[in-house]
């Protein structure tokens, strides 16, 4: 079931004891959080746990990308700790999207949880795709991954506002994350493919991704609260 309230806030700050003020501050204000690289490598997982103990829905951004087995069982150490969701690379293929599945539902010891695939970057045209080698926009690639994704058990995919419509039509029942949201007047900085919130669920987006325009924010609960209601 969704929350009423589509704003996943990235926690993407420095230390542990930060992300837990913020999250308690915004808690009420907010659907749930999103817990990344940047203090999966400083403080480590344990600020998964250390967020999901307030009673929000956490997203694990790991964006785990390995052989299926090391994939299997770094999620099922991400259920353990509370994850609700935990991304995985949908480019790694349908073995190891359908190991990460099996991982967490190990881990989570029967509590709802779902891997999120991630499709493609919001920072990546497609130049960046022919680069690595991959052929097409960045929405036909979407589509293929998101075939995958749905194919292999996933809950849902995450995916730039521009690809919602693509994942609607080729694998409608996939939840749709999307980062990449910016409110009117602030800057998309390293991603390219972007949209307002209001744009965003219009085009079908369950939960959206903010970060910047939170956690920067003089006042994180005001800036919360002015995002919502340009979704209403």
């Amino acid at each position: 079931m969704l929350s009423p309230n589509p704003i996943l806030v990235a926690l993407d700050v420095g230390t542990a004891e930060e992300a837990v003020r913020l999250a308690k501050t915004l808690g009420p204000h907010v659907g749930g959080f999103k817990v990344g690289l940047e203090l999966m490598m400083g403080p480590g997982t344990a600020t998964v746990a250390a967020v999901a103990a307030l009673g929000q829905p956490v997203l694990a951004d790991a964006k785990l990308h390995d052989i299926p087995t090391t994939v299997a069982r770094a999620a099922s150490q991400l259920g353990r700790l509370g994850a609700r969701w935990v991304t995985v690379h949908a480019g790694g293929g349908s073995r190891m999207l359908g190991a990460a599945v099996d991982g967490l539902e190990q881990g989570s010891g029967g509590r709802r949880a779902g891997i999120l695939a991630v499709t493609v970057l919001t920072s990546m045209t497609a130049d960046d795709l022919a680069e690595v080698g991959v052929s097409g926009s960045p929405g036909r690639q979407t589509a293929r991954l998101a075939k995958l994704a749905a194919t292999a058990g996933c809950e849902g995919v995450v995916c730039s506002p521009e690809e919602l419509g693509v994942i609607a039509q080729v694998a409608p029942r996939l939840l749709k994350v999307t980062p990449g949201i910016r409110p009117s007047g602030v800057t998309g900085h390293d991603q390219r493919r972007t949209a307002a919130p209001a744009e965003a669920l219009q085009r079908g987006a369950d939960y959206l991704v903010i970060g910047r325009p939170i956690v920067q924010a003089r006042d994180p609960v005001g800036a919360a609260a002015a995002v919502l209601e340009t979704t209403d």
